[in-house]
């Protein structure tokens, strides 16, 4: 039973000392600094945020090549060389009423909604 009084009368010495003076102000400040920086240091360690870049070449879309004639064939096969040409050949052709020199339009279309 004493152990008890003595924890309550202890807790109630911390309590006072916390809320009602400024003794333990700058303990306080000082531990919190000290969590704070550990915080820091554990975000900075673990907060590291990953770029992720791909050289990958896009795939070059099934089922477009076995509807292609020939020379459209090449062409397409011309164009998945890398990412830029992709790119390019979206951009320019894929467009609202676009039309290729090469592609029909069905086939201009299939390739567009498959890249």
């Amino acid at each position: 039973m004493r152990g008890w009084i003595l924890i309550a009368l202890i807790g109630a010495v911390i309590y006072y000392f916390a809320t009602e003076t400024d003794k333990l102000d700058e303990p306080i400040a000082e531990i919190q600094s000290v969590l704070d920086s550990a915080d820091e240091k554990v975000t900075s360690m673990t907060g590291t945020k990953i770029i992720r870049k791909s050289d990958k070449v896009i795939s070059m879309p099934s089922g477009v090549l076995e509807r292609l004639t020939s020379k459209e064939a090449l062409e397409f096969k011309a164009i998945f060389t890398d990412n830029s040409t992709v790119a390019a050949f979206d951009s320019e052709y894929c467009g609202f009423g676009a039309r290729h020199p090469i592609f029909g339009k069905e086939n201009l279309q299939l390739i567009c909604d498959k890249i």
